[in-house]
C-alpha cells in the first residue's frame, strides 16, 4: 500500500485519544481556556458523567465572529504571541483541545467580545464544521460538548462508570480551583450543585489562597496546615502542608501547583515522603497543596499530551527546595499536634448507661442511684448523690499517706503527685502543656492547663525527645565510623563512581569512606557505627541511583535516621514505668521546647488536648 495522507478528521480523531482522555479530560481543557480567557467567574455542568453533556460557560473575553472557525482549527491559538514554546505562561497552548473535542463529538461554542453587538456561534459535528451564525449571549464563551465518543464507540467502552466519571470530573475541577482563588466556580452534576467556591476577595493573596484550600479541603486543613514559603535561586515555593498527625491513607490528598498548573510529578512524591520521614509511618500521607513558581525556561511542560507532567532543568534543586522548605516548616510548629486528635478522642467518649449497683434495697445509696435514674417512686429519695458518690469511687482523701494514700496508689497516681499541694500550681498551669497532675496506668500523663486538660503517652513524648536529640548529632557530623576489616570493592559504571568520589567529602561526614578504585568502581574503607551489619554494596548502589537522580546523599541521611529511630523507640521511658512529678513536669517541659514533638517517630500523637469548653460539652454544661 503506497504512503498517503491521513484524511484531517482521522488525524482529529486519533489526536482526541491523547488530549481527550475521558469526560475529565475535556472538562479541563474546557475550564483551562477559560482561565486563560481572563475568566472572574466559570460554570461548568454535566450529565451522566460527561457523556451527554459538558457545558463550560465564562465571562471571559470571548472570541470574535471571525475567530470561531480558527478556533476549531488544529494547532490554532492565540497564546504563543512570539512562537516561543519555552516561554508558555498559558495553561493552553497546543491548539488542539477544541478540534480533538469536536472531532469526537457534537460541539458548540457561543461567544461574544464585550465590544461586540451580538454573539455568535458555531457548531462541530464529528470533525464537521458548520457555518458561524448569529446569536443571543452575554460576554463570555459557552462551550457545549454533546454525546461525547459517539465518533468512535469504541472509545465510551472504556469509560467508566457515571459515578467514576463525575469523581473524575469533580477532581479536575478542585484542582484547578485550587490554583486559582480569585475565579469562582460552580459544578453541577445531573442538574445538583457538588462542588461551588466563592470567588476570594482578601487583599492579601495568601489568605485568599488559605481560604480557597478551607473551601476545597476543609476547616479541618485549615486549622492544622503550615504556611509553606522559601525561594532559592528564582524558584519560590508557597503554600500549606499539613502537620503530621493530620494525615490520610493514600496520597490522594497532595497537591503540586506548577506555574499554577496542576501537575503529578514523581520529584514531588518523592519529597514530600523524605519531608516527612521522621514523623509519620510509611502507610500514613500528609495533606498539602504546594505552589511552585520558576522562570518558564527552568520548566518543560510541554512533555506530555495531556500537560499533567513537568520536566524541571534542575530536578536537584527543586527537591531540595521542597525538602528543606517542608523540614523548616514542621520545625517551627514545635510541639503542635492537630485539632482532630482531639475531635477523634472526644467523639470516642460516648454517653453510656452503666449497670445497675448491687446495693441493699432501701439503703441511702440504693435511693440515690434510684432518684438519678428516674425511680424515685420506689423510696424515698437521698437528700443528694454525695452519698452514693462515695461509695461508687475510691476515697480521695487529702493523699497524705495511711489509707487514703493507698487509695491513690491503686488509682495509679504518682506519690509526688499525691503530695503536691494545691499552692504554686498557677505558673505550670500557664504553659502549654499545662501542669502535671497524675499519671494514669503508668503509662499516661494528665496535666491541666488554663484552658483544660493534657493527657501525655509518656513512651512516644520521650522517644521524639530522644531521637531529636541523636540527630542533632548527625547534623553535627558527630558520626562514629566503623572500619570495615576487609576493605570493600563496589563496581559502577564509570559516571555512577565518579559522582560518588566527588562527594566523598559529604559522605565520609556521615561516616561513610569511599574512594575512587579504577575505572567504573569503589572501594568502601569505613561505614557509619550505627548501621552494624550493613550491606555495602546495596548502600552505595543506592547512594549512586540517588545522585544521578536527585544529586543527593539522602539514602544514607535516611539509613542513619531509621537507625536512629529504632534506638529511640528502645531508649527511651517505656510505658509501666512510674514517674515523679519532678520527672512528668521535666517531660512537659522538654516536650514545648523541642520541635516536632507533638507526634513520636511513626507518626501517632504524643498528647491529646480536651479544651474544658469541649468537656463540659460532654456533661451538658453548655
Amino acid at each position: 500500500m503506497p504512503i498517503r495522507r491521513l484524511p484531517e478528521t482521522l488525524v482529529n480523531r486519533i489526536a482526541a485519544g491523547e488530549v481527550v482522555e475521558r469526560p475529565a479530560s475535556a472538562v479541563k481543557e474546557l475550564v483551562e481556556n477559560a482561565i486563560d480567557a481572563g475568566a472572574t467567574r466559570i460554570e461548568i455542568a454535566i450529565a451522566n458523567g460527561g457523556r451527554s453533556l459538558i457545558s463550560v460557560s465564562d465571562d471571559g473575553k470571548g472570541m470574535a465572529a471571525a475567530e470561531l472557525p480558527v478556533a476549531v482549527e488544529r494547532h490554532a491559538t492565540s497564546k504563543l504571541p512570539d512562537d516561543d514554546l519555552l516561554d508558555i505562561r498559558w495553561l493552553g497552548f497546543r491548539g488542539e483541545a477544541l478540534p480533538s473535542i469536536g472531532a469526537v463529538s457534537r460541539l458548540t461554542i457561543v461567544s461574544r467580545r464585550a465590544e461586540d453587538a451580538a454573539a455568535s456561534s458555531i457548531e462541530v459535528d464529528a470533525g464537521h464544521v458548520g457555518a458561524v451564525k448569529p446569536a443571543a449571549a452575554g460576554a463570555g464563551t459557552r462551550v457545549e460538548v454533546r454525546d461525547l465518543f459517539y465518533a468512535v464507540p469504541a472509545r465510551l467502552k472504556f469509560l467508566k462508570s457515571d459515578r467514576a466519571e463525575d469523581m473524575a470530573v469533580q477532581e479536575i475541577v478542585k484542582r484547578l480551583a485550587m490554583a486559582h482563588p480569585q475565579i469562582a466556580f460552580t459544578l453541577q452534576q445531573d442538574g445538583r450543585v457538588s462542588f461551588r467556591a466563592e470567588a476570594q476577595q482578601d487583599e492579601l493573596f495568601e489568605r485568599r489562597r488559605l481560604g480557597r484550600l478551607e473551601q476545597v479541603l476543609g476547616r479541618d486543613f485549615a486549622d492544622n496546615a503550615l504556611p509553606i514559603a522559601a525561594e532559592r535561586e528564582g524558584i519560590r515555593l508557597t503554600g500549606h502542608a499539613g502537620l503530621p498527625t493530620y494525615n490520610r491513607g493514600n496520597a490522594q490528598h497532595q497537591f503540586l501547583f506548577v506555574n499554577g498548573r496542576p501537575v503529578r510529578d514523581k520529584l514531588f512524591v518523592g519529597a514530600v515522603r523524605g519531608a516527612y520521614a521522621d514523623f509519620l509511618s510509611s502507610d500514613r500521607h500528609p495533606v498539602m497543596a504546594l505552589f511552585l513558581e520558576l522562570p518558564s525556561e527552568l520548566v518543560d511542560v510541554n512533555v506530555h499530551p495531556a500537560k499533567a507532567e513537568v520536566r524541571f532543568r534542575d530536578p536537584g534543586l527543586v527537591r531540595g527546595l521542597i525538602v528543606g522548605a517542608l523540614r523548616h516548616a514542621l520545625a517551627e510548629a514545635g510541639h503542635r499536634a492537630s485539632t482532630t486528635v482531639a475531635q477523634t478522642a472526644l467523639g470516642a467518649l460516648k454517653l453510656q448507661s452503666a449497670p445497675a449497683p448491687n446495693l441493699p434495697f432501701g439503703s441511702n445509696a440504693f435511693n440515690a442511684a434510684a432518684r438519678w435514674r428516674g425511680y424515685d417512686n420506689l423510696r424515698p429519695a437521698s437528700p443528694g448523690l454525695a452519698e452514693a458518690a462515695a461509695l461508687y469511687n475510691a476515697p480521695q482523701g487529702d493523699f497524705s499517706g495511711g489509707a487514703a494514700d493507698e487509695a491513690g496508689a491503686e488509682a495509679g497516681l504518682a506519690p509526688a503527685a499525691r503530695n503536691e499541694g494545691a499552692a504554686n500550681t498557677v505558673p505550670l498551669q500557664s504553659y502549654p502543656l499545662g501542669a502535671a497532675r497524675a499519671q494514669l496506668h503508668e503509662t499516661y500523663i494528665v496535666a491541666q492547663t488554663a484552658e483544660g486538660i493534657v493527657i501525655v503517652d509518656q513512651h512516644a513524648a520521650h522517644e521524639r525527645l530522644v531521637y531529636e536529640r541523636m540527630k542533632q548529632t548527625l547534623d553535627a557530623g558527630k558520626v562514629s565510623r566503623q572500619v570495615l576489616l576487609l576493605p570493600e570493592v563496589v563496581e559502577l559504571s564509570e559516571a555512577e563512581a565518579a559522582r560518588l568520589t566527588v562527594r566523598s567529602d559529604e559522605l565520609a561526614e556521615l561516616g561513610l569512606v569511599l574512594e575512587g578504585f579504577g575505572d567504573g568502581a569503589v572501594v568502601v574503607r569505613e561505614v557509619p557505627a550505627l548501621l552494624g551489619d550493613v550491606a555495602v554494596q546495596q548502600l552505595v548502589r543506592d547512594l549512586a541511583d540517588a545522585l544521578a537522580e536527585y544529586d543527593s546523599v539522602q539514602p544514607l541521611k535516611e539509613r542513619l535516621q531509621d537507625v536512629c529511630s529504632t534506638m529511640a523507640c528502645h531508649g527511651s521511658v517505656r510505658a509501666g514505668r512510674r514517674l515523679t512529678l519532678d520527672e512528668m513536669n521535666a517531660l512537659l517541659r522538654q516536650m514545648e521546647a523541642t520541635p516536632h514533638s507533638g507526634q513520636c517517630n511513626h507518626g501517632r500523637p504524643t498528647y491529646v488536648e480536651l479544651k474544658l469548653a469541649d468537656i463540659e460539652k460532654l456533661f451538658g454544661r453548655r
